[in-house]
């Protein structure tokens, strides 16, 4: 889901870093190192590789960290890796618009977003499309597949309002193991909601709409559970690949152990458990407005 007023935060060992310096700081369990894209790869670049299952977060409006995301997925490719890309972008019901474009045009990746982002191409969308199309471009060129993993707008504000049955049935819900989270998963996701929406948010609201970011979750588990066998990376928001309250949560414990959870974060901002992410790559902060602003303008919903 587009972070529309992003406030989670992870502090950081770095340095002051200028825009253009595309100087990067990699958090690892052994501690911190500075790095420049040209030094080289990351350590735990060894990990991408075979059915690893490769979580790589984002903060979506941050170009340096596209671009370092980019390089490090090329790299991989590169080196003889053929995983499934899944991305956040596109809607779950648009899979069949990609394999539609894909036999129509195999190497259009601007034709492949048209058909299944419809609407989003244009500047209103809630995704930059410059930054995501070069992943659609790196699936068409190496000829991996490309899976829509999110859950649909339209599908989170009917869970939002009726619960999992409105969109899922029995068979699925079962499935997905939707109904038998934890209270604590599900506090900490309205917590989370909390926090991203500046505290606008009434509190009657926030059980309903963490129903809804759980759904997206268990939703992307499902897709990368399918494509297991043979290598998978999910492009995705830095909430969801969180070990410890996103999509890990709803993998069972023989995939966790290839799971790899990296964290693409901002300069200056407060860490986060140890648990959360098995790696953390920091980055200067991208130009923005105080996200609450417009919350805070518009008054409580």
């Amino acid at each position: 889901m587009p972070q529309h007023a992003r406030l989670r935060s992870v502090k950081s060992c770095a340095q002051r870093l200028g825009a253009r310096a595309a100087v990067v700081v990699a958090l690892a369990v052994a501690g911190c190192a500075t790095v420049t894209p040209a030094a080289g790869p990351f350590a735990w670049e060894a990990r991408l590789r075979g059915d690893a299952i490769v979580l790589f977060g984002e903060v979506h409006d941050n170009e340096v960290q596209h671009r370092l995301r980019l390089e490090v997925l090329r790299r991989a490719f590169a080196a003889g890796w053929r995983p499934a890309i899944v991305m956040e972008q596109f809607d779950r019901e648009h899979q069949a618009d990609i394999e539609r474009a894909r036999r129509e045009r195999p190497r259009d990746a601007g034709y492949l977003i048209e058909q299944a982002a419809p609407g989003q191409a244009q500047a209103r969308s809630a995704w930059n499309w410059a930054y995501y199309r070069p992943y659609v471009d790196l699936a068409l060129e190496y000829d991996v597949p490309l899976l829509a993993g999110n859950l649909s707008r339209a599908d989170a504000q009917r869970i939002v309002a009726q619960g999992y049955a409105a969109v899922f049935d029995a068979s699925a819900r079962e499935s997905l193991g939707l109904g038998r989270e934890s209270a604590e998963l599900q506090a900490a996701q309205a917590t989370e909601i909390d926090n991203g929406h500046c505290h606008a948010i009434p509190a009657a609201q926030l059980p309903a709409m963490a129903r809804a970011q759980l759904a997206r979750d268990a939703v992307m588990a499902d897709i990368l559970r399918a494509r297991a066998a043979r290598g998978v990376v999910l492009l995705a928001g830095d909430g969801h690949v969180r070990r410890d309250r996103g999509v890990p949560r709803w993998l069972e414990a023989p995939m966790l152990a290839r799971t790899f959870a990296i964290g693409l974060l901002e300069r200056g901002e407060a860490a986060p458990p140890r648990a959360a992410f098995d790696t953390v790559v920091t980055t200067v902060a991208a130009p923005r407005e105080d996200p609450c602003t417009a919350f805070r303008s518009r008054g409580r919903p």
